[in-house]
């Protein structure tokens, strides 16, 4: 007891006591806080307008991305597959037109296009008549026209100021292989090898010698060289004469 009795005369003493607390806490008890932040009594809320106003709704409208709109916009302005191909029939039908009529005025603006549909289509064509008679030449048909179109290429870009593409040769001379296609059909039918068919071959090669030139003056604008032009294709569709009679 001695020890505690030391601890509680040690202990730090001061002035303040029980009843200063509850003092303190009366005063503040009666402090109005109201008044001090600002906020209304109870009495003057009841007092107060009510909110007559409307609350703003949006409407609901949806207006796509930008990358939806350039796809949807896209789709709609590409043009159709066989375009971009490169096939068209109406083109195709004129320049099967001008070969089948060899004193037709050619039109240069298409036949100067690279249109590799229809030669493709006539080089089978012609295949398979030779295929029909019993003779099966679908290399050399493509061989021979391969080697025929590199030398015209060569030949036409010495004597032609514009100058052509390998592909629009290749076009042309595919398209003048129409009538050739009708002396492999006649082979089918008879004998090539007599005086009827020799005459019938020398009139087929004329006929597609003739509108080649005419095809190629067009296009290239050589005019008065036709016969020239017309000499290399007749050697040409030669070959291709040769293979149909024998």
């Amino acid at each position: 007891m001695s020890g505690f009795d030391n601890f509680n005369t040690d202990f730090y003493q001061s002035s303040y006591s029980v009843d200063d607390q509850n003092q303190a806490a009366g005063q503040y008890s009666q402090y109005d806080y109201s008044q001090q932040m600002g906020y209304p009594a109870p009495g003057m809320m009841q007092a107060q307008q009510p909110y007559t106003g409307q609350i703003f709704q949006p409407a609901q409208t949806y207006t796509p991305s930008s990358s939806q709109s350039m796809y949807s916009s896209g789709f709609d302005d590409e043009p159709p597959l066989l375009e971009e191909l490169g096939i068209n029939f109406d083109h195709i039908w004129q320049k099967t037109l001008t070969v089948l009529h060899p004193l037709k005025v050619a039109d240069g603006s298409i036949m100067n296009e690279t249109d590799l549909a229809g030669p493709m289509v006539f080089c089978l064509a012609f295949g398979a008549t030779l295929l029909l008679a019993g003779k099966i030449q679908f290399g050399y048909v493509y061989g021979i026209s391969a080697i025929g179109c590199l030398g015209m290429y060569c030949l036409l870009n010495l004597m032609s100021m514009t100058g052509v593409s390998f592909g629009c040769v290749a076009s042309v001379l595919g398209y003048c292989l129409l009538p050739m296609i009708v002396l492999s059909s006649f082979g089918v039918v008879f004998s090539l090898q007599g005086l009827l068919g020799i005459i019938l071959t020398a009139a087929i090669i004329g006929w597609c010698s003739l509108s080649a030139s005419k095809i190629f003056i067009s296009a290239l604008a050589m005019d008065g060289q036709q016969l020239l032009v017309a000499y290399p294709c007749a050697l040409l569709y030669g070959v291709f004469a040769l293979i149909s009679v024998f």
